[in-house]
């Protein structure tokens, strides 16, 4: 068990008070804090990376916008791939080894990189490093539910997702101030000491042992809840724009010719993802699930509005408001998705007995790929075309078509159909 001080530290750093230190120790236990560690960390290793591969593929290989996009979205085709049969491998057998095998993989795939001598072999490692991407993404995901008590899980998922949307935030202002600094190996390298310290993290932590249980037989059930398809599609429209934004938004930055960091960008959404989870996690427990999603669907609209305008203003005299709205804008968006991300887990969760937990998360995190995977795609070539704020106004319409959607059927269906 973590001594005394360390629990407060954390607590700390997660937001809370003294008041508030002595009623989350249930809450914070031993493994929970290790999982937290080690969530944080693989995340940081990835997003370290994320939007260093542009400038990579296009200084190492001569890639234009449109091939760095097909390229980049081959990861997240095959954590597409993979992450159903994830879901049922974790409902079926022990959940830590299946993790833990993922995690080494993840974690050795970021040296392969480095041995990339050509673009085609860039693209064999970026497949196989998304293979252990949705394996590990969706097994960390399924034993945090399972070290959580039940009446504190939306709760607990909220600062378990908090780990990696921070390092969404920390890990892209770092990759882009050490490519300032060093060779693309060195910031490679980092990522394999990152990650290899949160592979010793998850080493530490301590699962259950599951009864052996009958594998449950093959059926499309069993890789996808069908349930939550619904709620999946309206999720995807909008990591669609969000895909877009975590790429490509250092680009964007040096386009609109601000005097704004990129990694100022990640900063503000960082303190948004920070204000949003003290109080979002604690709705979802309280049963505010599809307000909640409603809410932040709807900031979306508003979130890719302002970055589209952002292009459409750039320029003279209106160089600072631009800035001004381009900040805004982050910082919204570090407020929507930090409420939204806690909020749609459960929503899947919710919709599933306890021997498909696997499959819920798995088709959770599914559906975000989805989306993902087409803005890093299609992205890129609208950017191409079109120019970065047509590409967000066109990324506003899909959340406008995502919000209504969700309010007036989904959120229907799901108060029907929720067992939990």
């Amino acid at each position: 068990m973590p001594n005394s001080r360390n629990v407060v530290w954390f607590c700390y750093f997660m937001g809370f008070t003294d008041d508030h230190i002595m009623s989350k120790s249930k809450l914070f236990s031993r493994d929970f804090i290790l999982i937290l560690a080690a969530n944080f960390l693989l995340y940081l290793g990835f997003y370290l990376l994320l939007p260093i591969f542009p400038f990579y593929l296009s200084e190492s290989f001569g890639a234009d916008k449109a091939t760095i996009g097909v390229v980049l979205s081959c990861y997240t085709i095959a954590a597409l791939v993979i992450r159903p049969f994830s879901g049922y491998l974790l409902d079926a057998f022990q959940r830590k080894p299946l993790y833990m095998a993922a995690y080494v993989v993840f974690t050795l795939m970021f040296g392969g990189y480095i041995a990339a001598w050509c673009l085609a072999v860039f693209v064999i490692m970026r497949v196989l490093h998304g293979f252990a991407f949705g394996m590990v993404t969706v097994g960390g995901n399924t034993i945090v539910i399972d070290i959580l008590p039940s009446e504190r899980r939306g709760e607990g998922v909220g600062y378990y997702g908090m780990a990696n949307n921070f390092a969404m935030c920390v890990g892209p202002m770092v990759g882009l101030f050490m490519h300032g600094v060093f060779s693309f190996e060195v910031i490679f390298l980092t990522a394999v000491g990152v990650c290899a310290l949160g592979l010793f993290c998850a080493s530490l932590i301590k699962t259950k042992v599951r009864p052996l249980v009958q594998r449950p037989p093959l059926s499309l059930d069993r890789f996808i809840l069908l349930r939550g398809i619904p709620g999946g599609l309206a999720l995807m429209l909008l990591s669609i724009p969000y895909g877009l934004t975590t790429t490509y938004i250092a680009m964007y930055a040096l386009e609109l010719n601000v005097n704004i960091s990129s990694g100022l960008f990640f900063s503000l959404m960082a303190i948004g993802i920070a204000s949003s989870r003290i109080f979002s996690g604690k709705w979802v427990d309280k049963g505010y699930t599809a307000k909640l999603i409603e809410w932040s669907s709807f900031s979306c609209i508003v979130v890719f509005g302002l970055l589209g305008i952002c292009g459409f203003l750039n320029g003279g005299t209106l160089s600072t408001w631009v800035s001004v709205i381009f900040l805004t804008a982050a910082l919204l968006m570090g407020v929507c998705f930090g409420v939204m991300f806690p909020a749609y887990n459960n929503y899947f969760v919710s919709l599933a007995p306890n021997k498909q937990r696997g499959t819920a998360v798995s088709t959770y995190l599914t559906s975000w790929d989805v989306g993902i995977g087409l803005g890093l795609a299609i992205g890129g070539t609208m950017v191409e075309f079109i120019g970065f704020a047509m590409a967000y106004i066109c990324g506003a319409l899909l959340a406008v078509v995502s919000w209504a959607w969700f309010k007036w059927y989904v959120a229907l269906k799901y108060e029907q159909q929720r067992i939990s």
